[in-house]
């Protein structure tokens, strides 16, 4: 069921939206040569407690996990895009790495990505995450009153392709609220005009992934790494959004001021 919110409680989500995206800047500022997975994961767990906020990964167990996930944060390495299990791995120089990380504050869910690379970077690696970042731009910027579902996708779509790179639609974005996933999918291709009318009140996870020379995935021994096929890598990116009547509101904007 699409729930819309009302103005009150928008207003509501701020605390969680600046709360994940304080933990997302400073897993990307830990990030580096000779960090442990685990370590980033700890950092998570750390600013959890001391915020008394709830995670809604470590308890998680979808249809398409092996098992409840049993950490607080995805940490997806080079050709792993989505859903990376921490695990004990020391980061590599020129290593790409994803963070996703969602939480609850006072019963409100965000949910927020970001990709970095460590140490001495590859020109094509960089490429990937800024191409992955304007998609995620040109989509919120369609989030709309009165636009489409597929806008959004649309416009997330087009970049990919305008960059040669290919689409996966098994994972996208989603609807975002009490719990962490809800309705409605937000695919990360389509046609623009159709699907779902946009009003004011729908919050809604916008995340673009893509991989360099694949859309194929596999799943990990782990149970829930997503792999590319191919071994090429991938970059993920992810806010969430509220549609207002004045434009869409990025509840998980890093470059607002820490409270």
């Amino acid at each position: 069921m699409i729930e819309l919110r009302t103005p009150a409680q928008i207003e509501q989500m701020r605390p969680a939206g600046r709360f994940v995206a304080d933990v997302i800047s400073a897993l990307a500022e830990k990030a580096d040569v000779g960090v442990n997975l685990l370590e980033l994961d700890e950092l998570a767990h750390a600013m959890i407690r001391e915020r008394r906020a709830e995670s809604c990964y470590i308890d998680y167990h979808p249809s398409f996990g092996a098992s409840p996930f049993g950490k607080v944060l995805c940490t997806s390495v080079n050709d792993a895009v989505l859903h990376g299990l921490p695990h004990d791995y020391v980061l590599r120089d020129g290593d790409l790495v994803s963070v996703d990380f969602a939480a609850s504050v006072d019963g409100w869910v965000a949910d927020s990505a970001l990709s970095v690379v460590v140490g001495t970077p590859r020109r094509e690696d960089l490429d990937l995450i800024e191409v992955t970042g304007r998609a995620l731009d040109a989509g919120i910027a369609q989030a709309r009153p009165g636009h489409r579902l597929g806008d959004i996708s649309a416009a997330i779509g087009e970049v990919a392709r305008s960059a040669g790179l290919g689409v996966n639609l098994q994972f996208g974005g989603h609807g975002v609220g009490r719990t962490m996933h809800g309705e409605p999918h937000v695919p990360n291709d389509g046609r623009p005009g159709r699907g779902l009318k946009l009003r004011p009140g729908l919050v809604i996870a916008i995340e673009p992934w893509f991989l360099h020379t694949t859309d194929e995935i596999y799943t990990d021994a782990d149970g829930w790494t997503l792999r590319s096929k191919d071994g090429s890598r991938g970059a993920h990116m992810e806010h969430t959004v509220a549609i207002t009547e004045d434009g869409p509101l990025v509840l998980t904007d890093r470059s607002a001021t820490r409270t």
